[in-house]
């Protein structure tokens, strides 16, 4: 990898003064997806800011209506945390099945939704539920902050703070993982809460997007039957090795069905 200067920085506002004085510095957290990046000389930074000595960035408590998770808590804490088994089991549920053991330890939720990979689990979740990401100056909407492959709502020098999810009465996710990577070719997220109901797709498309019609299928009535003769349009989805656009197209509807029953 090529040189850099390292920053472990003990308050928010540090990190941010870091990252706003160096414009090529970059934040790193779990390091899951940086690390090997900086391996292959595919990125060079000048700096890195290490977020895991900043306070409170690794809780994970009960708040309003909803859990509030911090940016540096790991997949393993997500899914073994009885605070978010007890408000959103579906969340715990989705946690425990990223990557393999050690990159749940390792990997965090504020590095995977700030990477934006598409074929991230947590993006679908933030958008079926409705979340909120708190940065360090502001609130975005978990349907505002995905805006394309690889690319979010956060600006220049922006550090992801937490992630509050408000509850839902049912909530639940399907994948269907690559079988070497973990990474999903596709994934549904299915919540409702109250009168709304939110299937968000990732995994399929360039960027998770909301699956309108189902939604609509699923308001009417929130049954597996209700998806039946339902398909996906392929136009516009992923096509590689491993699954081409019609293939994805129709394990999306596979994993709606899973979802709701």
């Amino acid at each position: 990898m090529y040189g850099f200067d390292y920053h472990r920085p003990a308050a928010l506002s540090d990190v941010v003064s870091l990252l706003i004085a160096d414009e090529d510095a970059k934040v790193l957290a779990g390091g899951q997806t940086l690390i090997p990046t900086l391996k292959q000389r595919l990125a060079m930074p000048t700096s890195l800011v290490d977020l895991s000595a900043v306070p409170g960035l690794r809780e994970i408590v009960a708040e309003g209506d909803g859990v509030r998770i911090g940016a540096m808590a790991t997949h393993a804490a997500v899914a073994g945390s009885a605070c978010v088994r007890g408000i959103l089991p579906g969340l715990a549920d989705l946690a425990s099945h990223i990557g393999d053991a050690q990159v749940r330890n390792r990997g965090t939720i504020g590095g995977s939704i700030a990477n934006a990979d598409p074929a991230a689990d947590y993006p679908a979740a933030l958008v079926a539920l409705g979340a909120i990401i708190r940065t360090d100056r502001r609130d975005i909407a978990g349907g505002e902050f995905f805006t394309g492959l690889f690319e979010t709502a956060l600006q220049p020098g922006e550090v992801v703070a937490s992630v509050f999810f408000p509850a839902a009465s049912h909530a639940r996710y399907a994948k269907f993982p690559n079988p070497a990577s973990r990474y999903a070719m596709a994934g549904v997220f299915v919540a409702r809460q109250g009168d709304s109901v939110r299937v968000a797709v990732t995994g399929a498309g360039p960027c998770v997007f909301r699956w309108d019609a189902a939604e609509a299928a699923l308001t009417a009535a929130f049954t597996a039957d209700a998806l039946d003769g339902l398909v996906l349009d392929a136009d516009g989805l992923n096509s590689d090795m491993h699954a081409d656009a019609a293939y994805r197209a129709h394990i999306v509807g596979v994993l709606a069905r899973r979802a709701i029953a």
